[in-house]
């Protein structure tokens, strides 16, 4: 399991919309608030943006397929020859009244949304079964959790009964002003030469669903516009950043070469 607590330094990021007024009333109101996204198109950076800028200690946990309900809630382990009771980070985030951020929540196992339950509905309630605690959240809790609608499968799609039990909001990526902008921020490249990685950025989505299976994130295209403002070659680093995360296939690598060569042609 990768849990993060963050620090109260505030990280860069642009609001597209009311996303902000929204995270702020859920917070102030005690409601647990679901983002639905692509991949990369900037949800955690959200969530740790408005955790530092409403000083909120935050908990990132990053689901994954064996992530179980105890790596949440927390477990016994032998100490120095005792056994001895550690929380979880969702126990903690309850406990200090913090954020618990839960990325990807659906790759989690199915016993994690039986916990979430009692937490996300008028009760704001976790039971710790192994010690009797029954720890009702205080009102600096908040329970955020992220999906990426495009990858659900049958065995992994959220269940309508646990959808309703959030507030949610859409994220995708930001019109292009905008994303020059990030792209600008976080890279420190100039604008003038983070403007053709958008125009690409742009064809390249065109292509997902077809070619490829997902567009190109706002992260791979930060990363690019990194590595060319150190200096690397620009073919050299879209090739590491863009084309190679991007897909496997060669016929579809070479198209995307092609459509390179178009746009900085």
């Amino acid at each position: 399991m990768n849990a993060q607590v963050s620090d109260f330094e505030v990280p860069f990021y642009q609001p597209v919309g009311n996303e902000c007024a929204l995270f702020e009333t859920a917070q102030n109101n005690g409601l647990p608030l679901l983002l639905k996204g692509p991949t990369g198109c900037g949800k955690t950076r959200f969530v740790e943006h408005m955790a530092a800028r409403t000083g909120r200690k935050l908990y990132t946990v990053a689901c994954h397929d064996d992530l179980s309900a105890a790596d949440l809630i927390g477990r016994y382990l032998l100490r120095g020859g005792e056994t001895e009771w550690v929380d979880g980070p969702l126990t903690r985030a309850v406990r200090e009244g913090a954020i618990c951020y839960l990325d990807e929540v659906v790759e989690a196992r199915k016993d994690v949304t039986v916990v979430l339950h009692p937490l996300t509905d008028n009760r704001r309630t976790l039971m710790l079964d192994r010690t009797g605690e029954e720890l009702v959240a205080p009102k600096g809790f908040m329970l955020v959790a992220s999906y990426n609608p495009g990858y659900q499968n049958v065995l992994k799609r959220m269940k309508p009964s646990t959808r309703q039990r959030f507030l949610s909001a859409s994220f995708d990526f930001p019109e292009a002003s905008i994303e020059i902008e990030v792209v600008t921020q976080e890279s420190g490249l100039g604008r003038e030469r983070v403007a053709p990685l958008i125009r690409l950025a742009g064809h390249i989505r065109a292509l997902s669903g077809m070619d490829l299976e997902e567009g190109v994130s706002t992260r791979l295209l930060i990363y690019a516009a990194q590595l060319i403002a150190g200096g690397m070659p620009i073919d050299q680093a879209l090739q590491a950043a863009i084309v190679e995360p991007l897909t496997d296939e060669a016929d579809v690598q070479t198209a995307l070469r092609d459509l390179i060569a178009v746009v900085y042609g």
